[in-house]
């Protein structure tokens, strides 16, 4: 069974960090495109980071300086690294894999997703 599961959110004060991680089951993510994704209430899904399985990466502008994507193969997981964190970045944050194709902010690329974890920031 194909399996993305997030961890290592929490509520955060603003300017602090949090990394994501995004682990894999059932398959590998050494030839998978692997995009982070946000939604806030109310809001659309947005898209915020991406890695190739070739390592390049690409940051949305909202987060450019702030986030890092990278991948560890060796242990089938993702990372996303949040610094300066700020309260519009309170969110559920999912991981997707896209198993064949080049990555994009594009959800509906993606064939499989995680269940999603809580990021808050607040005083």
């Amino acid at each position: 069974q194909l399996q993305l599961v997030e961890s290592g959110g929490g509520l955060v004060q603003p300017g602090g960090s949090l990394r994501l991680s995004c682990a894999a089951s059932g398959f590998t993510l050494d030839y998978s495109a692997i995009g982070w994704f946000r939604q806030a209430p109310g809001k659309a899904r947005e898209g915020v980071s991406y890695i190739t399985s070739g390592g390049r990466t690409n940051v949305a502008d909202s987060v450019k300086g702030r986030f890092t994507i990278s991948r560890d193969n060796a242990k089938n997981t993702v990372y996303l690294q949040m610094n300066s964190l700020k309260s519009e970045d309170t969110a559920i944050y999912y991981c997707a894999a896209r198993r064949l194709g080049w990555p994009s902010f594009n959800g509906a690329l993606y064939d499989c997703w995680g269940q999603g974890t809580q990021v808050t920031v607040s005083s």
